[in-house]
């Protein structure tokens, strides 16, 4: 598998980098032309009316910056030769064709492909073809950029039985290069197996079970860019959201999907899908664990259901002067059949006037009247009809709802009953009940717990798809927030059984996709690493047969001798120090991660020493290359490097050692290219 660099190769015409070279160029230049077409586009007598013209507008808009040319963005990165024209007759000897592959597509002209967007299904071979099995290629050619410039070239001859099969010096390259700023795409970098999920369809949903370095997270936002090439209308009318564990995640990956030219994906956390009130309250552990237990949910629909009472009394309805009178009994079979028929309260709550409107109708037209669908509404809003529903089915507020559970022992006690046990009752009940909602000083349970009450009462909108990262850690409850976001659509849920660092934290995919109301879905696992060195790896893994036994640890494929650093020190704080000093002598970025209660003492300590830093998420600012991680948020970061101060502290800040342990793994395993861990007490035993 030669590598051609430019070096190597003298200038003349028929050196292969400068046609290459000569066709980058060109299809810059077409991709500048296809942008200047769009901007030029008139629409001043296209549309019939402001409102058409406003989408108009900023349907152009979108699709102009869909178009821009980032220079520190490859416009291609590799080319398929194809011994036949694809989609022909083999036996009629078509003459192959050449592909160059890109982040988007790019046309000249006439028309004619420059550049084959990564995601037609003419460049899916870049990812899955081999010796092995060529699919009809002939050649595939890699490209090296250095600062967006083509610098080298990598030659693959799939068909020719002298080929060897060698790994790719400018894949690993690509995989090794330094990591400043956010997180990028691996376009150029998918392998077969992280192909197949990228490539699934639509309809089914799919559960990837991937250790650290895996490419998961890379691999759920290749999958939504995927998805919205080969759906995109259908999508654009349902929707795409990303859901992450927290904002600074949100932020690393935030330009994934721009880097791809998909620009319209929202993000959010599980939070911000259930910030129904203000939170400024939090949970113990015990409580948090109730409040997402699956079981509330059942407590909730008990509750609400308990508000519908059967009426005792028949409804007069007048109408001029005529009195049409509906019996209790058979007003209490109407309301019957709402409750046997289980449908949303609300929904039901606006059905039962229009049946009891009905049975006045079907007397009125039983005593010779012609009344119409206009008389029917007329009567529904009848104070009479009105008064009935209000005593026999109220309108309920979901807030206030769970408030009543959670300040009301009697109330939860009647509900809760076979359900959670007097201890369990007594964990979530309050010390001192709230005024009101607005008083009430929800916690994240909390709101969990309204959002599953607002989707008994009216039902919660559903998208197309949803990505959901870091999914080891949500609560029963919380899978079933998401779960109502994606109820009529599709799910790629993300995670590590291993990294799971929530009391509530899940210990099956199985369980974990029953509450999300997928229990259909692929779990595939990814057990290949690409990012972290196999020395870093092999030593976090040491804690694998401590707190998740039975997990496959993952094989990295890259090696790295000297990644790894364990330095003892009397002095932390400046151990520290030093060892950040020594990261940033290196190319690329640097993590400094400990635990919670470190990180004011290290602030202080590089304040000291001169050295600037950043907080998670800030990784786009240019001031510094160090980031000061707290160990509660360095899950799905990654750095070149990465200082790990103080590992028993990581495991004591957490309420149990097995979550202690699973925080550490989390911080072991951030380093791309180097760890260096600072320890005065003595390291955790399971390292040894």
């Amino acid at each position: 598998m030669p590598t051609h660099a430019s070096q190597d190769i003298p200038r003349e015409t028929g050196d292969p980098l400068a046609r290459e070279r000569a066709h980058l160029a060109a299809s810059r230049g077409a991709l500048r032309a296809m942008r200047e077409d769009v901007e030029g586009l008139d629409i001043r007598d296209v549309t019939a009316n402001w409102v058409n013209a406003a989408v108009l507008e900023a349907q152009i808009a979108d699709r102009i910056k869909a178009l821009a040319d980032l220079s520190h963005t490859p416009l291609f990165f590799g080319r398929l030769d194809y011994l036949h024209a694809p989609g022909a007759d083999l036996a009629e000897g078509a003459e192959g064709e050449r592909f160059y592959i890109g982040r988007r597509h790019v046309h000249d002209g006439d028309g004619d492909p420059m550049v084959i967007d990564w995601r037609a299904p003419v460049s899916q071979p870049f990812y899955q073809a081999s010796a092995k099995n060529p699919l009809d290629v002939g050649l595939r050619r890699r490209f090296g950029y250095t600062a967006g410039e083509l610098t080298a070239y990598e030659d693959e001859h799939l068909t020719d039985p002298q080929e060897t099969t060698r790994t790719s010096k400018l894949l690993q390259a690509e995989i090794e290069r330094p990591r400043v700023g956010p997180m990028r795409d691996i376009v150029a970098t998918i392998q077969p197996e992280q192909d197949e999920i990228v490539r699934s369809g639509l309809g089914g949903s799919v559960c990837v079970q991937g250790g650290p370095g895996t490419g998961k997270t890379a691999v759920g936002l290749h999958r939504v860019a995927y998805l919205l090439y080969a759906h995109r209308d259908r999508l654009a009318r349902t929707g795409t959201l990303v859901i992450g564990p927290n904002k600074s995640f949100l932020h690393y990956i935030e330009q994934v999907l721009p880097a791809l030219g998909e620009l319209e994906v929202k993000q959010a956390t599980v939070d911000d899908l259930v910030a129904g009130v203000e939170i400024s309250g939090t949970d113990t552990a015990a409580a948090a664990v109730v409040k997402g237990d699956a079981r509330m949910a059942e407590v909730l629909r008990r509750a609400l259901r308990s508000h519908v009472t059967l009426p005792d009394e028949p409804a007069v309805v007048v109408r001029g002067s005529r009195r049409w009178r509906i019996p209790a009994y058979e007003l209490a079979e109407i309301v019957s059949e709402l409750l046997d028929r289980d449908i949303r309260y609300g929904a039901a709550h606006d059905a039962l006037p229009q049946r009891i409107a009905h049975a006045v109708l079907v007397r009125m037209e039983q005593a010779g009247e012609a009344p119409d669908d206009r008389v029917q509404d007329a009567v529904a809003r009848n104070p009479a009809v009105k008064a009935v529903v209000k005593a026999t089915w109220p309108a309920v507020d979901p807030a206030k709802l769970v408030l009543r559970l959670l300040c009301d022992a009697e109330f939860l006690a009647v509900h809760a009953e076979g359900i959670l046990d007097a201890e369990e009752q007594k964990t979530i009940l309050r010390d001192r009940p709230a005024r009101s909602v607005k008083s009430a000083n929800w916690s994240l349970a909390d709101a969990v717990l309204i959002d599953e009450a607002g989707d008994l009462v009216a039902r919660t909108h559903s998208l197309g798809h949803v990505v959901l990262d870091e999914a080891q850690d949500l609560s029963p409850m919380q899978y079933r927030a998401v779960g109502r976001r994606c109820s009529t659509g599709s799910a790629t849920v993300l995670g590590d059984l291993a990294q799971g660092t929530t009391p509530w934290a899940t210990s099956s995919w199985d369980e974990a996709l029953h509450h999300l109301g997928k229990g259909d879905a692929l779990v595939e696992e990814l057990t290949a690493g690409f990012r972290v060195p196999r020395e870093v790896i092999a030593y976090a893994s040491r804690l694998l047969p401590h707190m998740s036994p039975g997990l496959a640890p993952v094989s990295s494929v890259r090696e790295n001798p000297g990644s790894l650093d364990i330095r003892a020190t009397d002095d932390p704080d400046e151990a520290a120090v030093a060892a950040c000093r020594d990261s940033l002598r290196h190319e690329g970025s640097t993590g400094l991660i400990a635990a919670d209660a470190r990180i004011p003492a290290l602030a202080q300590a590089l304040a000291a020493a001169g050295m600037a830093y950043l907080d998670p998420g800030e990784e786009t600012s240019a001031e510094s290359r160090l980031t000061l991680v707290p160990a509660s948020l360095a899950k799905g970061l990654e750095y070149d490097y990465v200082v790990l101060d103080e590992p028993a502290a990581v495991v004591d800040g957490e309420p149990d050692e097995r979550t202690g342990l699973r925080r550490l793994y989390v911080a072991l395993t951030r380093a791309v290219s180097g760890l260096i861990v600072t320890h005065r007490a003595p390291l955790p035993g399971q390292l040894a």
